[in-house]
């Protein structure tokens, strides 16, 4: 009997184990199956590329000094442009990849920076996800774009993969590590990865030196029923599970104008003021973390 794909990742990926595996689990699954939010979709649509993070680098002020019924339009490609740039800043420090190479993209959402390493590094790549809605939608994106063979996407869990040890050359979370506890994640990264391989996290991270988090990084937790982790946790889990920074990179002043060219879209949701709050004021780091596996 053929099991349909789902079913068919539950029981082999997790060994019969259920892929949810607590009421805040099931909560956060809830809510990326009924996201539909126009910022992830309409950047999306213009190349197919539906990116579930946010982006570096300056701003072209051309668009915002576009004519008014272009304006929002013009606004919207370059908020794409800068999600895009921000995928391709990730890759870049992946390291050697090649055509032979498997790749996991842990938390994948709706599939953009899996494709774009794809592209670039035409290995294979396994995205994974506990919103079946985003499998589904990603897995028809791997099919329309003729990659299916080398792009799949699996509804299971990050935490608890099913896939072989030592199978990964290189792992990514690209803005998805608040969702889970970071010593047991990378437990899980050192069983997957080669020895050697490379994990790349690219985060949000409330700053350990201003003490509690601040009021616009609560707001940010509570828009996206996330728990931002503090700083050094990331450092502290990392080291725990065997691995050594290679890379340490502050994106905060990078991803500023994002948010502001977010602010005057169509698309704005209402919490870029309090990312816009949280970088400025110091309480909330943007950062990019390289780093390779030499075992626990």
């Amino acid at each position: 009997m053929t099991l349909p794909r789902q079913d068919e990742d539950r029981a082999a990926g997790t060994a019969g184990r259920p892929v949810l595996r607590s009421a805040y689990q099931r909560s956060v699954a809830a809510y990326w199956d009924s996201e539909k939010d126009p910022v992830n979709i309409r950047l999306g649509d213009i190349d197919g590329l539906y990116h579930h993070h946010y982006g570096v680098g300056e701003y072209d002020p051309a668009v915002v000094a576009a004519p008014a019924d272009s304006r929002d339009a013009a606004i919207i490609g370059e908020l794409h442009r800068l999600e895009t740039a921000q995928a391709d800043l990730l890759l870049d420090h992946l390291g050697d990849i090649g055509p032979g190479d498997h790749l996991l993209d842990a938390g994948s959402g709706r599939g953009g920076t899996s494709f774009v390493a794809q592209a670039r590094f035409d290995c294979q790549v396994d995205g994974v996800t506990i919103s079946q809605a985003q499998v589904e939608f990603a897995n028809a994106q791997a099919r329309t774009r003729g990659v299916a063979d080398r792009v799949r996407f699996h509804y299971r869990n990050m935490l608890d993969t099913g896939f072989g040890t030592g199978s990964r050359q290189g792992i990514w979370t690209n803005e998805t590590t608040m969702y889970v506890d970071l010593y047991e994640l990378y437990r899980e990264f050192a069983r997957l990865l080669s020895y050697g391989g490379r994990y790349v996290c690219v985060t949000g991270c409330s700053n350990d030196l201003t003490g509690g988090r601040s009021r616009a990084v609560s707001e940010i937790d509570a828009r996206y029923n996330c728990n931002i982790h503090p700083r050094s946790e990331y450092f502290k889990a990392l080291a725990a599970a065997g691995f050594v920074p290679i890379n340490v990179i502050d994106l905060t002043a990078a991803t500023i104008p994002y948010w502001e060219l977010r602010a005057q879209s169509s698309v704005a949701t209402g919490i870029e003021e309090s990312f816009l709050t949280a970088y400025r004021e110091g309480s909330f780091h943007y950062l990019l973390i390289a780093a390779d596996s030499i075992g626990s």
